[in-house]
């Protein structure tokens, strides 16, 4: 039988003695000499904290016997993902060279669209696409930056006895989430297990809201030497509304809802208990959509009414960038090695996952008949919603979702099931591989920066390939060996 590539073991199972990859050495043989209770008591104290301190994830559509929203609280594990230092200069430079692709992209397409003259990517694809922003076309931002945070999901693939190639999955430009859970899932290692960290050489991630704030101030409007930053949030009702109050926390930002802006003479305003106040840069939360309802949603009530004039003029910066969405839409993914070489003159490092597209309609063709072998996505989805495993489909789930695809095929994307890697994971029944994947956090200001590791998202059910919170997953501290 074929295993998939294990971060820690090149040959499963999991069994005192097996061989163990030599970054995971030190802690592999920590971790043989634990008390099977007292891992099982962390494990219930790394519960009760995180439900203490309110690290949960809201479920939409989800609701508990009272027919009240359900909060999940987002399973941690204490077995932390490891990188080796060698790996993980590799990623940086890798995820550099994408983001920094992405970046001129965005801002070719709202301005001279050389590379769609060039025929790289197909125009109608970007211009038909619900992610275009026409409203930005020749909107100038600072530094040419769109994207200044991204979330870049990356996947291992291979098998066991193999070298394990990492892939990107997908490319998250507008409101990616999840940093808060790195820092913390840090900060409960550390706790729980203090002695690791004299035993290992682990780069910090605790620095992230210091680099954050460093870059929303880096790409403030032009004469704005001293900016005033904000964080605009939904509200508390949105499912990541946790990491936006933990973040303008950790930043010293204030917290702001659409309510508490207006705009006055071509500047933007905080209402304050000292009166209004100019802000100058917005890290927002909240999706396009709903950002200004002068020209977006009329019946938005989360954003600001004129915030987009104000943009346009150039006295605000919205991090991410209106538009953005244009560039992680998944039916764009497949041309990002194109655009790596278009813009930069550059081989990508980091590789895609073969991607059909489904608006082919020979590569439809392939897809239906392999429905079976192949993953499909919606190309606007997201959080493990839309999509078919067919692997782990059944023929009447297969059938159905070739309907679908045939009403809609310019709606989807497929892809070849990828033997993801596994680490090892503890649940109820003791340590156990299970399927993972890792969303790095990339800054984009003046420089382009990256916090060693990331998220580590872990699928918790045996054998399943869907890592996402919303359907089940759980998250891992991810460790980046140094020296």
């Amino acid at each position: 039988m074929n295993h998939p590539y294990d971060e820690m073991l090149p040959t499963p199972p999991y069994a005192a003695g097996s061989a163990v990859r030599a970054h995971y050495a030190t802690y592999a043989r920590w971790l043989a000499s634990q008390d099977e209770d007292l891992m099982r008591q962390r494990r219930e104290e790394a519960e009760l904290i995180f439900r203490r301190v309110g690290i949960t994830f809201a479920v939409y559509g989800a609701k508990d016997e009272d027919g009240a929203g359900t909060e999940r609280l987002i399973p941690f594990d204490l077995i932390p993902r490891v990188i080796p230092g060698d790996e993980w200069a590799r990623m940086e430079l890798g995820l550099a060279q994408r983001v920094t692709a992405l970046n001129r992209f965005i801002h070719d397409v709202y301005h001279g669209q050389e590379i769609l003259k060039a025929g790289v990517v197909p125009a109608d694809q970007v211009l038909n696409n619900a992610q275009f922003r026409p409203e930005m076309m020749g909107v100038n931002v600072p530094g040419n930056v769109y994207s200044h945070i991204a979330g870049i999901d990356i996947v291992r693939a291979g098998q066991a006895d193999g070298s394990g190639e990492y892939y990107v999955l997908e490319d998250n430009l507008r409101v990616p989430s999840g940093v808060s859970y790195m820092l913390e899932n840090r900060k409960m290692t550390m706790r729980l297990f203090p002695q690791l960290f004299e035993m290992h050489r682990v780069a910090p991630v605790a620095h992230y809201p210091d680099l954050l704030l460093e870059t929303l101030r880096t790409v403030a409007p032009a004469g704005v030497n001293e900016p005033t930053c904000v964080l605009l949030t939904p509200g508390m009702y949105n499912s990541a509304y946790f990491e936006h109050a933990f973040l303008a926390q950790q930043m010293g930002i204030e917290i702001v809802e659409g309510q508490d802006l207006f705009v006055r003479e071509g500047f933007v305003y905080m209402r304050t208990t000292q009166g209004p106040r100019r802000v100058d840069v917005i890290y927002r939360r909240v999706d396009d959509d709903f950002l200004d309802p002068t020209h977006f949603r009329k019946d938005s009530t989360l954003g600001c009414a004129g915030l987009l004039d104000v943009y346009r003029a150039g006295n605000i910066t919205l991090a991410n960038a209106i538009g953005t969405g244009i560039a992680d839409d998944k039916s764009i993914y497949p041309y990002v090695p194109k655009m790596i070489e278009f813009y930069l003159g550059e081989t990508p490092i980091l590789q895609n996952v073969p991607t059909y597209q489904c608006r082919d309609p020979k590569q439809l063709e392939h897809v239906l008949a392999n429905l079976d072998k192949l993953v499909v996505k919606e190309v606007h989805g997201a959080g493990g919603y839309g999509m078919l495993v067919g692997p782990a489909a059944s023929k009447a789930e297969i059938e159905e979702f070739r309907d679908v695809l045939k009403a809609r095929p310019d709606n989807y994307i497929a892809q070849p099931t990828l033997a993801l890697s596994t680490c090892p994971t503890y649940v109820e029944s003791g340590i156990a591989p299970r399927h993972i994947d890792l969303r790095p956090f990339v800054l984009s200001g003046t420089s382009v920066q990256t916090v060693p590791g990331g998220l580590t998202r872990v699928a918790l059910k045996a054998g399943s390939l869907v890592v996402n919170s919303s359907q089940g997953g759980g998250t891992k501290d991810t460790w980046v060996l140094e020296g």
